[in-house]
């Protein structure tokens, strides 16, 4: 999924700076990463925090390409860490990583379970779920929502492993193969 995000740069910094960014409806950001080659220091901006909330609850979530604007120039980013308030859940900070389109990144994918088990119909047994998510590398283009794995075959006392999972070109899987799933 594609997002876009247009940002301000921030000039103050510090604590009261933040508290009055928040005040007026915006939270405090920070974009890392290199730009053409050169490195980059980071540059704070300011976002609105629903539309960065937007797209953190899409079905992507943090793995969502963010086309993010700025002075008129438009740069990929994706979101490599977010703040929450403990109590209230509102979006206190953001960190944003610039990519690179053509280099590969790691990410970690979520497993979604498809079909029933057999070994739950016919033989009264339970499916556990243990690994809910992988980590991949891939480019930042073919990054997968999610990874499906069919159970609809599997007995009593069998297994999903990571080996087992069909390859997909576009995506290699960092974990250790004999990861069960």
């Amino acid at each position: 999924m594609d997002a876009m995000l247009e940002v301000e740069k921030r000039q103050g910094h510090g604590k009261n700076e933040a508290r009055r960014l928040r005040a007026a409806g915006r939270i405090p950001a920070v974009v890392y990463g290199s730009r053409k080659g050169k490195a980059l220091e980071a540059m704070p901006v300011a976002v609105d925090p629903k539309a960065v909330m937007r797209i953190l609850h899409s079905e992507s979530g943090a793995n969502t390409l963010i086309t993010l604007k700025l002075d008129g120039s438009e740069s990929r980013v994706m979101v490599k860490e977010y703040q929450l308030d403990p109590i209230t859940h509102k979006l206190l900070h953001a960190d944003f990583f610039e990519l690179a389109m053509d280099r590969a990144i790691t990410v970690t994918v979520p497993i979604s379970v498809r079909g029933e088990a057999a070994g739950v119909k016919q033989q009264g047994g339970l499916l556990d779920f243990v690994t809910r998510e992988i980590q991949v590398q891939c480019l930042p283009t073919d990054i997968p929502e999610r990874i499906d794995i069919d159970v609809s075959e599997l007995m009593l006392h069998q297994a999903v492993r990571l080996r087992d999972v069909p390859p997909n070109p576009k995506w290699k899987p960092l974990n250790d193969p004999d990861t069960m799933i």
